[in-house]
């Protein structure tokens, strides 16, 4: 498995899974993103992991950081939405104007924890955009992301 940080420059594999969602924005706040790759690990991914964090804390450009991660969310494979929102440290306020540009594209797979506030309109715009329902656990979604990279059909 090769995974792509955000303080690297991006080439997009074709066997590549985008991991969308709420970034924490201070080190004290536990990021999803590591036990989402170790699921995919367990699974013995082989592909590309595009994470939209940078791999240590020191700062970049934020046009950079934009670019870098519009790019990487056009053309990856599969996007993987994950939105454990949480008021006060990951409000996701940035992942609910992504989700938006890509609810319709059959690309994206969409999972919460149950408990996670605010995801109601994002539920329903999933289920009217796809036709699928959330997946509430991070295991369930990363392996349905793993099964698509597989040529499952997302349809």
């Amino acid at each position: 498995m090769k995974i792509s940080y955000s303080d690297k420059p991006l080439t997009v594999e074709m066997n590549s899974i985008f991991l969308a969602g709420p970034t924490p924005r201070s080190s004290e706040v536990k990021s999803w993103r590591p036990e989402a790759i170790n699921y995919l690990e367990k699974l013995e991914y082989s592909g590309q992991v595009i994470v939209p964090e940078r791999e240590n804390w020191e700062g970049t450009d934020y046009i950079d950081q934009v670019e870098w991660e519009n790019e990487g969310l056009n053309e990856c494979s599969v996007i993987v939405f994950w939105v454990p929102r949480d008021l006060k440290t990951m409000p996701a306020l940035t992942t609910n104007i992504e989700f938006g540009r890509f609810c319709q594209d059959t690309r994206i797979l969409y999972g919460r924890p149950v408990n996670a506030p605010k995801n109601r309109y994002l539920d329903w715009l999933y289920k009217e955009s796809l036709g699928r329902e959330p997946i509430d656990d991070l295991e369930g979604l990363m392996t349905t992301a793993f099964l698509a990279t597989c040529n499952w059909s997302l349809k």
